[in-house]
């Protein structure tokens, strides 16, 4: 298998993780997961020069670590 696709396999192993944590009502695991698989997604974005998606990640990585900061506030 590829880095390229193991990135995206992380990636959305993780985001889904995230949701599955945010349903469970696990507030701050669940943002960690969502970092974690944002991170996978934002590296994977700069390896394949995908600019839109590297924008989306920008922001949720952001978000992310404001959430973060909250929880562990």
């Amino acid at each position: 298998m590829k880095s390229n696709e193991v990135l995206q396999w992380v990636g959305a192993v993780f985001i889904i993780v995230g949701h599955l944590l945010n349903a469970i009502g696990a507030d701050g695991w669940n943002i960690l997961a969502f970092t974690v698989g944002t991170i996978a997604f934002f590296v994977w974005s700069i390896r394949v020069v995908n600019k839109p998606q590297l924008t989306v990640n920008v922001v949720a990585i952001t978000i992310c670590i404001m959430g973060l900061w909250r929880w562990l506030a």
